[in-house]
């Protein structure tokens, strides 16, 4: 009896020993984390900001992004402070069904768009009955988390309030000019993705949703810190309408981040964009190829510290 309360003494005591050392690694250790989600074909990433605070950017196509988060999040932590949803279309949206479900959100940041599916409707209702506070946001917006800035590139108000206009055939009128990647249909939800850069220091980060060729010249231009952004998330999974050379020249990626599937239908990514990545010297990683990728900064030098063959 005597050795057997022994033995669960050391291991009650090894199991504590086991949480304090996860607690303490878990501390902000003032460094940006970027965690670029294995989700399949489809777009997550989690940023750990260097106080501590964090963000989801979109959510992926299901609910793997929950182990990229119970794997990068400290244990303890079941809370968001922003989730940002790029566009409402499946490959981005519907794994925020589980992760509204299971942590506390602080502000969900979207554009002000809609879709017909159930999962935006089962998404909309959680944002309800869960009282999650949502931020419409548009060009020129900016958000302060701690000494790292985000700030909203696309979409503009003209956009938004395209995608809000009744449909053209009763409206009886042409198609306005000044709207960037528009069809009769509406239905290209990429064109409203939301577009954010995120400076902390010197160091930039680009996550640019799906929003491709079709609505790139709206921002593609707009002066940044500096001539290189040290990260880019290629839009939409490496799709050849993805972007430009024009785009690749303008943000001088040092590194090119794909989120995309194995052995996806689609063939992404592409031959083209491999081949524009390659021309202007960007290093490529793919999450179908290293599963997770992380980026840690310290507002001047960054690096790679996690991905897997």
């Amino acid at each position: 009896m005597f050795k057997l309360q022994i033995g669960y003494f050391i291991g009650g005591f090894a199991t504590g020993l086991i949480l304090l050392f996860n607690f303490l690694t878990s501390l902000p250790d003032g460094k940006l984390h970027i965690i670029f989600c294995d989700v399949g074909q489809g777009d997550a990433a989690y940023v750990r900001f260097p106080d501590g605070r964090d963000m989801l950017v979109d959510g992926g196509p299901n609910n793997k992004v929950l182990g990229c988060l119970g794997k990068h999040m400290p244990f303890w932590d079941r809370s968001l402070d922003l989730v940002v949803l790029s566009h409402p279309q499946k490959d981005h949206m519907q794994g925020l069904l589980a992760v509204f479900e299971r942590y506390k959100i602080g502000y969900f940041v979207r554009s002000d768009v809609a879709n017909t599916t159930d999962g935006y409707q089962k998404l909309m209702e959680l944002v309800k009955t869960r009282r999650i506070k949502e931020k419409f946001v548009t060009t020129g917006e900016q958000i302060s988390v701690g000494e790292t800035a985000l700030t909203i590139l696309w979409p503009s108000e003209d956009q938004i309030a395209y995608f809000k206009r009744p449909p053209l055939a009763a409206q009886g009128e042409a198609l306005s000019n000044s709207v960037l990647g528009t069809s009769a249909s509406m239905s290209d939800l990429n064109d409203a993705s939301v577009v954010v850069w995120l400076r902390y220091g010197s160091f930039d980060a680009m996550f640019p949703g799906d929003a491709d060729t079709r609505v790139e010249s709206g921002y593609r231009g707009t002066e940044l810190a500096d001539p290189i952004v040290e990260v880019l998330k290629v839009p939409h999974h490496g799709s050849k309408t993805g972007m430009t050379l024009d785009y690749l020249n303008w943000l001088k990626p040092q590194l090119a981040v794909i989120s995309v599937g194995s052995n996806n239908t689609y063939g992404h990514p592409t031959p083209e964009i491999l081949s524009m990545l390659a021309t202007i010297g960007s290093q490529v990683l793919r999450t179908d190829q290293m599963g997770d990728i992380e980026i840690v900064s310290d507002g001047n030098g960054w690096r790679v510290v996690s991905t897997k063959p």
